[in-house]
């Protein structure tokens, strides 16, 4: 079984907003967002409606990084 080191604390990244260069926040996987129970369905389930076609197999989970500066978003795959 395949674990994100982000969404399981056992590692940290920066990411720099490449609009503005400043550092990111990371706000958790992108499927999160979808609904209400989002969160609470198995992760390897939600890659399959991710919009993301290889997750899955690549075993990355896509995370969204917020710019607190100027508003950018950006999206991040995190290797598992």
């Amino acid at each position: 079984m395949n674990v994100c080191p982000l969404c399981n604390g056992l590692r940290r990244v920066t990411v720099c907003c490449s609009s503005c260069r400043q550092p990111m926040e990371d706000q958790g996987k992108v499927t999160d967002y979808f609904d209400d129970y989002s969160p609470y369905m198995d992760a390897d389930m939600m890659k399959q409606f991710d919009g993301y076609a290889r997750t899955y197999t690549n075993h990355e989970c896509v995370h969204l990084f917020y710019c607190p500066r100027c508003q950018a978003e950006e999206v991040r795959f995190i290797q598992e």
